[in-house]
């Protein structure tokens, strides 16, 4: 009951700082880099849910992203829908995308699912450089309406959202669905042996995890206000998947505290100008060596461990002077 309460508390915390440092620092360019990382928070629980449950690693998560994001700018540009209807959009056709791939792949052993997914993001991103007439090229596509007109507005309607998915998957992670994911994970033969429909699981959990990045890739797009080739790239994958590590892969809520890190990380580093990439590759480096299982939920726990030690100790004192007296 105590740990429950602590998780709650440490949540209601870091939402409340997220909610009140635009107020307090108010600057449009610390509001971008909050908006920009809660995104990148929405993308690192999504792939979190999947792959750091199932242990199926994704390695194009940026196919559903860029699939999401190049949905909004051909509805709001090519069909002039409202902005509003991006959302579920991207979210239906990252879904179609998902099942395409996953339903022929997730069924085989071994790194068929991880390689067809990167082929996917990179096909992809070479697809919409051919057809060049239609998507932009490399230009992308421009001219987006924003969602909410405000930039505040804006930055609280993600980070809403960025609570309301981690709550959701973090549920379900907690729930019987979360138990039979990560005991795929553990032992896949086992889990058929006892009847469990494996394949449906893993493409079920798939689904929702490319909805929930389709939903992040359109928001990014409304907040760019353009889409490019560029967010189908590799390195947008191996971006979230860094986030997700450095956070505490499996955990859900360390991957959002990892997104937030990091991008925070890339920009208090601008400081160093041509050294920052250095400076930030080392900083990865030390905290993935040192730190296998992530920083921020491994802290959180043991922090968590600590609090609950304190919340106990006192009662052994009184209890034992209680005793001297009686004596």
């Amino acid at each position: 009951m105590l740990r429950h309460r602590l998780d709650l508390a440490a949540a209601a915390v870091l939402v409340g700082a997220m909610a009140l440092l635009p107020l307090v620092f108010p600057s449009n360019y610390l509001i971008g880099v909050l908006t920009v990382s809660a995104i990148y928070g929405i993308w690192a629980v999504s792939w979190d849910f999947m792959s750091g449950l199932t242990g199926r690693e994704n390695f194009g998560h940026s196919l559903f992203i860029g699939v999401g994001a190049y949905t909004a700018g051909f509805l709001n540009t090519s069909f002039g829908a409202n902005a509003w209807w991006s959302l579920p959009a991207g979210m239906l056709v990252s879904v179609l995308f998902a099942l395409l791939i996953g339903l022929p792949t997730l069924r085989l052993k071994g790194p068929y699912f991880a390689l067809a997914m990167l082929s996917g993001a990179v096909i992809m991103q070479r697809l919409m450089l051919i057809f060049w007439e239609y998507t932009g090229g490399e230009e992308g596509i421009n001219g987006l309406e924003p969602l909410i007109r405000s930039q505040l507005g804006f930055y609280y309607f993600v980070l809403g959202t960025l609570v309301l998915m981690t709550v959701l998957l973090l549920a379900l992670a907690r729930s019987h669905w979360g138990l039979i994911l990560r005991a795929i994970r553990g032992d896949e033969a086992t889990c058929q042996a006892a009847g469990i429909n494996v394949t449906f699981y893993k493409i079920a959990s798939l689904v929702i995890s490319a909805a929930c990045a389709g939903a992040g890739g359109a928001m990014y797009a409304h907040y760019q206000l353009q889409v490019s080739p560029q967010l189908f790239a590799v390195v947008t994958s191996i971006t979230i998947i860094t986030m997700v590590y450095v956070g505490g892969m499996g955990t859900i809520y360390g991957p959002v505290g990892g997104a937030i890190l990091l991008v925070l990380l890339t920009e208090l580093l601008r400081e160093f100008g041509e050294w920052r990439l250095m400076v930030y590759s080392c900083a990865l480096i030390l905290i993935l060596f040192f730190l296998p299982h992530g920083l921020v939920a491994p802290v959180w726990k043991k922090l968590r461990s600590l609090l609950r030690r304190k919340g106990k100790e006192p009662l052994v004192p009184v209890a034992s002077d209680a005793m001297e007296q009686r004596a």
